[in-house]
Formats: C-alpha cells, structure tokens, sequence
C-alpha cells in the first residue's frame, strides 16, 4: 500500500516528459481491461450483497411462542416454537430448555418451524415431569444484529423451583466492546479514505496536497483494512455468543463466510484491495479518464454497499430506497468530515512556499454544502424510517438521534463561520497569503482598497480563524460519527414500538396483572399475589387464568378464588370471570369484555372457611 501513495504524489517532469508520457499511455493502453474487470468485480459483489435484503423491521422482535409465556400446560408439549417480526437467522443453541432442575430438555438441533424463516423450533424429550420450564432464545435479525430473551411455562402446575429465567446476554460482553471498536474505527477509515481523495481531486489537485495528505490517506487504508478483517474474525463469536476463543474457531469462520454480514465484510476486504490496485501509479496532476472514474464511483459504490447491505437498511420497509439512501448518507459524511480533515491539514501542513489556495477552500465550502444537502435529505427519510412515529422519540433509537441531529446543527454553526472565513480568504491579498502561511505572525497593515469590509479583521486573522471553525467542525464531527455508529447499532424505535405493542397480528396477546392480598392469617396461604392472565386482553371473548402465589413467593392452593370486571365510568359490571379450579391454576374461557377502558379486577381469595379477603387493581383492555 506505500507504493500506492507513492505513486499519488508523483508529477511529471518537464526534463523527462517524453520517457513518462509513453509510460503513461502504456499504463493507461494495459489497464482498460484491468478497468473494466474491476468493474463486473464491483457489480458481482454488490449484487451478492444486496441479494439477501429482505422485508423486515430492524431488529427481531418476538411477536408469540407455541406455548406461550406464563401458560399452565395439561400435558407436556412435543416442541417449542418462538415467532419473530422477520426473519432469523439460527445459532448453534439459538433455543435452549431447561426443566424445573435446570436440565437441558431440547432433543435435536434448533430449525426454522414449516419452513418458515420467523421461527425458531425445538423438539422436546419425552416424558417431561411436572414443574415451571424455561425457554431461553438467541437469534440473529436481518439487519445482523443479535437479539435474545426468555420466558417460562409450566406442565400441570407451577413448581417451586425452576432454572433461572433470565435472557442469556445477546453478545459476550468482551466481543461485543471489540466489535464495537472496530465498527467505529472503520467508520473513521472510510471517513478519511473518500474524504482526503475527493478533497486533493476536486479541491487541490497538487503534489503538495498529495504530500500533505499521504500519510492520513495510509491510516484510512489500513484503519479500514484492519479493522474490516477483526470483524470477520468477531463476526462468528458474536453471532454465536461465544467469547473471544471462537475467533480462530474454523466452524465460526465457515458461519461467517455463509452469512450476509459476513459476506459484506469480505467484500469489503476485497474492494480495498481493489482500490489499492486501481490507484497504483496514478499521477495526481494526471486528469484520470472516464473509465477511471467510472470504477472509482462504482469502488465507492461497492465500499458504501458493505455497510448499507448489513445495517438497519437492509429490514424493514421501502428496502430498496432504504439502500441507496443509506448509501448516499455515508458517503456524503465520509465527504464531508474527511473533506474537513483533508482542509485542516492542509490549513496547518502546507508549506510556505506552496500554501493552500483560497480557491481551493472555496470549492471544498462548494462541495461540503452539497454533501449537508444529501445528508438533510437522507437523514430526514431514514429518521421517519427509523422511527415511525413522534412517540417513538421517547425510545433509545429516537433519544439518540435526537442528540445527533443537535451535533449536526452544533456542526452546521460552525460550518456557516467557515464559509464566512473562507469568502473573507478570497479577498485577502496575495502577498498577505504567503505571509500567514509562512508563520509571520499579524499582518502589517493593509493598504486602503486592499481587502472587502474595511470594517472586518485584519486579513491575517482569516486564515486562523477559518482553521479554529474547521477544528470546531471535525470535532464535532468526530461526535456525529460516534453517535452514528451507536445509531446503527441500536434497534429502530419502529421496531421498539412494535415490541411494546398490545397488538401483532396472528399471534397471541397476553395481559398480566399481579394483585397483593393480605387476609391477616399467619400462614403460606395467609397472604401473597394473584397473578391473573387475561388473553388477548382486547374487547370480546379472553381467555382467563390466574395462580395463587403464597408468602414465599410458591404456588399455593386455595379453596376458591372469585374474579369479576368492572368498567366503572361506563357502568358496565361487574362481570364474573367464572373461574374453574385446573388444579395448580385457576381458569375460564368464557369472560367476554364489551368496551375498551381501563377495568377494574376485583379478585376475591379465600384460603380457608373463614378467611377470605377481597382486593382490586386496575387493568387497561384494548379495542
């Protein structure tokens, strides 16, 4: 790769002209085909990657489990089955159950249910005892991130004891903050790789700002190039849940090269090779054909591929638009904050005897108000995609994008003294230029006429002030940068929305309502909770079932226990669930709720001849 950037700060001399002119047209002769097969290259890879983006919403949501969470079951089921929002993908132990004395119960691998790729399905051992199970799932949604959860669920009554309930933790915790680390450093590599280019060709095409940047565009290469290949290598372990040991795991690395993720990041790996051949020996002065530029843009293309087919953009609605302005968003912030970088070397590197233009920081203010114009455009439709509706501001999702859309305009400010600074530049005199560049202090004073706005500050102040608006740019565009990678790491607030809500379509609905009671006997039964499960909790016919819990928090029996339903402001009421004794709960099917409101359970427990005690709460019942 150093000679790559060798090769950018070569120029032609004017003693040698011919001898490098013919080299030249070799070079340009032998790399048409070169050009072209880069290009079916690019094509095959972006085509491979986006092949695999489907409908969906960004992050797995569990929308019902076969049986479902809480329920009191007959007989023990032959399988488990858990119903996702879009489709999975399915780990090695990605369904695990545990029986009341934590041992595991699964009998084969995890599969997709019928063919369905929203499923996670387990077959379950024979002959299961009495007691409380535990399901605990771990899958991979379509946008690649890693989601888990669990649940529990009884066979013929509740058990005292049972396996801990709590969701395994998505990714492990060390593989997670490394993953995480080599996500924002390669957002930091792409940033100044596209940036520092586009800046020394569209803004200040010269050997001296091939110089200044040579070494900043080699950290991007290899900040990219590094990174990229840790994260093939952190792909396996976090999808898995494994820890750090599953890197070199020869299974884990075969999951990654079959996985969309993984299968982007690979072609990330090749396109930076791509790109360090392509610019091989390229002259910077050398005005690069249209064939060269035609497989720059696709490179650039296919680079902005690797993350759009792998990130929030690949699920959910609208995917192919969602694609391509994913696409346009990173691209015009690489732009943007490696442009800012590129000016801000430039502002400080430049040597004296060749300082930066005034025109050229005019071309790149050009540039960067173009690179804003997409990023406003993008930004305000990936928001509405990402959000849904205004409640959804109140999610992770939305609170972060809120913080982000104040760094930009913070950005935005400083962006406006920029372009301030670089209009003053333009008038400033050209012998006043050489002297700031070359570190003469404050100006001596300016002729009458010698610069616009007699009334503005010395030219010489220009120059640093336009460095100390563009410092204030990158830093807080370094925070931008950090709140969008945290941004596509963190599911949609239209997927947390879906996860909160009482209603998914097909799947069961379960309302859960835990009420105290305290009959002032000294006994197990004495006092406790009635847990009450109404499905699906909406207006008609629900299912009702409900477990008396005693003071030590196991389940108790009692002699009767007496629900009914109440819509006070409506005068509707009380209506009588008709509980049946099941024998380790109580249940009935027949309760039927005829207007939406906010109902109150009175639930009436007795625990013995003379001991009884009626307590209430309140229960919100949807349309």
């Amino acid at each position: 790769m150093s000679a790559v950037v060798d090769a950018s700060v070569r120029i032609r001399d004017p003693g040698t002209g011919g001898t490098r002119r013919n080299h030249v047209t070799r070079q340009a002769n032998n790399g048409t085909s070169t050009v072209a097969s880069l290009l079916v290259v690019v094509a095959v890879l972006a085509c491979a990657l986006l092949q695999g983006a489907a409908p969906a919403s960004a992050h797995a949501v569990l929308t019902g489990s076969d049986p479902r969470e809480g329920s009191v079951l007959k007989a023990a089921p032959k399988q488990i089955t858990v119903t996702f929002d879009e489709s999975v993908a399915l780990v090695e132990d990605s369904l695990r159950v545990l029986d009341p004395d934590n041992r595991p119960v699964a009998d084969g691998d995890p599969r997709h249910a019928g063919g369905r790729s929203n499923t996670d399905s387990v077959a379950l051992e024979r002959g299961l005892k009495q007691g409380t199970y535990t399901v605990s799932w771990r899958v991979v949604s379509s946008d690649s991130h890693a989601v888990s959860g669990a649940f529990t669920f009884s066979v013929g009554k509740p058990s005292a004891t049972r396996a801990d309930a709590a969701p395994p933790p998505a990714v492990d915790p060390a593989v997670g903050a490394l993953y995480g680390v080599g996500r924002y450093v390669a957002y930091a590599g792409l940033a100044l790789l596209i940036g520092l280019a586009v800046f020394v060709l569209a803004c200040w095409r010269s050997a001296t700002a091939a110089r200044v940047v040579r070494r900043p565009f080699l950290v991007g290469w290899w900040a990219l190039l590094a990174s990229t290949v840790m994260l093939v290598l952190l792909r396996g372990p976090y999808d898995s849940g494994a820890g750090l040991g599953g890197m070199f795991d020869p299974g884990s690395l075969r999951h990654t090269a079959g996985s969309r993720p993984g299968l982007a990041l690979l072609a990330r790996v090749v396109l930076l090779v791509v790109v360090a051949v392509l610019v091989r020996n390229r002259s910077v002065e050398r005005r690069p054909g249209r064939r060269a530029l035609a497989a720059a843009g696709a490179l650039v293309l296919g680079l902005a591929a690797t993350w759009a087919a792998a990130d929030h953009a690949s699920a959910g609605i609208q995917v192919p638009v969602a694609v391509a302005s994913s696409m346009l968003h990173l691209l015009a912030m690489a732009v943007w904050l490696g442009g800012l970088a590129a000016l801000l070397l430039a502002l400080y590197r430049a040597p004296a005897e060749a300082p930066l233009p005034p025109v050229a920081v005019a071309r790149f203010s050009r540039i960067a108000l173009g690179s804003v114009a997409v990023l406003a455009a993008t930004g305000v439709y990936q928001s509405w995609r990402g959000l849904g509706s205004w409640d959804a501001f109140s999610t992770s999702y939305g609170r972060i994008l809120v913080f982000k859309i104040w760094a930009v305009l913070v950005m935005l400010a400083a962006a406006s003294y920029s372009r301030r600074w670089t209009a003053r530049l333009l008038h400033e005199p050209k012998e006043e230029r050489v002297l700031v560049a070359a570190g003469h202090g404050e100006s001596p004073p300016a002729a009458p006429g010698d610069h616009a706005g007699g009334d503005g500050p010395v030219p010489g102040a220009h120059r640093r002030g336009l460095r100390r608006s563009v410092l204030t740019e990158v830093a807080v565009g370094v925070l931008v940068l950090v709140l969008t990678t945290v941004l596509t790491g963190t599911g949609t607030g239209r997927a947390a929305e879906t996860a909160a809500a009482t209603s998914v379509a097909g799947q069961p609905e379960v309302s859960l309502t835990l009420i105290p009671y305290d009959t002032g006997k000294n006994t197990l039964s004495g006092r406790g909770k009635v847990q009450v499960t109404l499905e699906p909790g909406r207006v008609g016919r629900n299912v009702v079932e409900a477990i008396v819990y005693g003071a030590d928090g196991s389940p108790v029996g009692i002699p009767e226990l007496r629900l009914t339903f109440t819509l006070a402001d409506q005068q509707v009421g009380p209506l009588d669930a008709g509980l049946v004794d099941e024998r380790g709960y109580w249940g009935s099917d027949t309760l039927n709720l005829p207007i939406a409101g906010t109902w109150t359970i009175k639930a009436t427990v007795r625990v013995s001849d003379i001991d009884q005690v009626t307590v209430e709460k309140t229960v919100k019942v949807g349309r």
